[in-house]
């Protein structure tokens, strides 16, 4: 017996990703009230910086719960986000985010060296996310800078 695939515009695959997104900055909850872990498939995989690679959706859970703990609040920059495709159920989304972690507040820009500029590379098939791969400074505060010499002295 064949698998079947429902065939995907680049604007589906990325409304399925901006829902992801929005469910994140409210919390893990999807605007229609479900759950995040419902845009994923079983065994999609999603990688975070310093977490690792989390597979199937008991460890996304696991990896959403261990990150969220640490932040009170995110806001993604929806209007500025740049999307990049690539003719298949692989493309990228750039942007911005701001908001509060248990170790102080973030901005995008402030200052320009600090967190909040990120990227996501998503594989999305079928209506669900196979793959996200998350790019991004997770030192939210800008706390760790006595290890690079260009920032040493530095505050956020």
């Amino acid at each position: 017996m064949a698998l079947t695939r429902q065939t995907m515009t680049d604007e589906q695959r990325k409304s399925v990703a901006l829902e992801y997104l929005k469910a994140y900055d409210n919390g893990g909850v999807t605007p229609g009230g479900g759950s995040i872990l419902d845009l994923f498939a079983n065994d999609a995989q999603v990688y975070f910086p310093k977490w690792g690679l989390a597979n199937g959706k008991d460890e996304i859970g696991k990896l959403f719960g261990d990150v969220g703990s640490r932040g009170k609040s995110i806001r993604h920059d929806y209007a500025s986000f740049n999307w990049i495709f690539s003719g298949s159920d692989l493309f990228a989304c750039e942007g911005t985010s701001s908001g509060e972690h248990i170790d102080g507040p973030w901005r995008a820009g402030v200052p320009e060296w600090g967190a909040g500029r990120w990227c996501d590379v998503f594989e999305v098939r079928d209506f669900l996310i196979q793959r996200c791969f998350i790019y991004l400074d997770p030192d939210y505060a800008g706390k760790d800078t006595s290890r690079y010499p260009w920032l040493a002295g530095k505050a956020t």
